[in-house]
């Protein structure tokens, strides 16, 4: 049956999805993103596992363009002078290049862009910590297009928000690593290892363990800091991952119309069921759906929660400060394992019943497998031939590393992109 639900205003939903290079880039929007988001080291809050320069920023939006698709650049640091000259040059670079928008914290990289781009679309990076109707008024008054929530905002207060200034727009992380500081402004990575979060640079000091009343952090007994540690646990800054597939409807109605996935630095699989499972559910309550595509019902959500938490690697879920309540830690350990394991990337399929596989981590005859395809839709099967490409000999078993190529004996057609998974418990 189809969804004639509309969104607020008659606005198309969009889901954000994260790119940390290319190829993660590409997997996202084969599996349903509208919009992906990107940066440079320098000036982004992703300095390492970040593959993307001003060449790749180019390539990635001639590629999100041919596809109708939209990308947005980070310069959301918050900058010192030393940033300034760089930063103008590299804002001249994003106007010649055309991408969609610029998401920005820094009340300074705003005036520069206004100078240097005036037609640009600003979005206000979460860093900003806008929490508050009045505080996204004075944003919108000095030109931004849309705020980026901060995490701390609850559902009642998006309502508000959205009440009082209809025309700006609202997006809102759905999914992904939650910080236990405030709107991220964390100094533990500066204060250990003098990395600032502030730039770029965070090492996540919430995640490690730590050890008696002092907190003395594994590896780094010679820093002490003077907290006192409960019985519960010893991952005491160890927040919960946020989860708000269950919430996507609330969200629209309260307001949100761009719906954000955290996880640049994540894997390929990471992307391709993040970006699978909230397609499926965003497309739905837009009134852009596609065609064809099924209610989303209650039970649906529960099998969709139930394959993020069970397939994925993380920290335990959470719905945040969504509904009013104080976001959730995980003090057992740093993060909960999955029963099942991504080995390999479809690259192409080859013949009526071969497919082109990238492996990662490792691939063997007779493991249970699970193919996910784009729209997230799962071929089911047991591993029974495995091939090499270059002799087409049969092989027992291949693992991941300098690129290793495998063919498997499918049966039905697989689109490129496909992620594969393998149950190892």
């Amino acid at each position: 049956m189809k969804n004639n639900t509309k969104c607020p205003e008659g606005k198309k939903l969009e889901l954000l999805a994260p790119a940390g290079n290319l190829e993660k880039m590409k997997t996202a929007l084969k599996f349903g993103a509208d919009a992906v988001y990107a940066g440079i080291p320098d000036f982004s809050l992703r300095v390492r596992i970040n593959d993307f320069d001003l060449e790749k920023i180019k390539k990635a939006t001639q590629y999100c363009h041919a596809l109708k698709k939209k990308i947005y650049i980070t310069i959301n640091i918050f900058a010192h002078n030393k940033h300034l000259e760089k930063a103008k040059t590299y804002i001249k670079k994003l106007k010649e290049i055309k991408v969609d928008a610029l998401i920005i914290s820094d009340p300074g990289i705003i005036n520069l862009v206004k100078d240097i781009w005036p037609e640009a679309e600003i979005h206000l990076s979460t860093q900003a910590n806008c929490t508050n109707y009045e505080s996204a008024n004075f944003w919108q008054s000095v030109g931004v297009k849309r705020v980026i929530l901060g995490r701390e905002v609850s559902l009642e207060e998006i309502k508000e928000i959205h009440k009082k200034l209809p025309e700006l727009e609202l997006e809102y992380f759905v999914h992904g690593a939650m910080c236990m500081a405030y709107s991220g402004r964390c100094f533990l990575s500066k204060y250990y290892l003098d990395k600032s979060a502030n730039l770029g640079d965070c090492v996540q000091p919430c995640r490690w363990k730590y050890f008696s009343s002092q907190i003395i952090a594994e590896n780094h007994e010679d820093e002490v800091l003077e907290l006192v540690e409960e019985e519960h646990g010893s991952y005491i800054l160890n927040s919960n991952d946020l989860c708000l597939i269950k919430y996507l409807r609330e969200l629209a109605d309260a307001g949100v119309t761009s719906f954000k996935i955290e996880g640049r630095a994540k894997s390929i699989y990471y992307q391709a069921m993040v970006s699978g499972i909230y397609s499926r559910v965003i497309h739905n309550l837009s009134t852009s759906f596609k065609a064809g595509l099924e209610r989303v019902t209650k039970d649906d959500l529960d099998y969709y929660y139930n394959e993020l938490k069970t397939k994925l690697v993380h920290r335990g879920y959470t719905s945040g400060f969504l509904l009013g309540e104080r976001a959730d830690q995980n003090m057992d350990n740093s993060h909960e394992q999955s029963e099942w394991e991504f080995c390999g990337q479809v690259l192409e399929h080859t013949t009526n019943s071969l497919v082109l596989v990238k492996v990662h981590n490792s691939i063997k005859l007779g493991d249970e497998i699970e193919i996910v395809c784009p729209k997230y839709d799962i071929i089911k099967m047991k591993v029974e031939k495995i091939l090499d490409p270059e002799t087409e000999e049969e092989i027992k078993e291949a693992h991941g590393g300098q690129n290793r190529m495998v063919l498997l004996e499918v049966g039905e057609k697989v689109p490129e992109f496909s992620v594969v998974r393998r149950f190892v418990s």
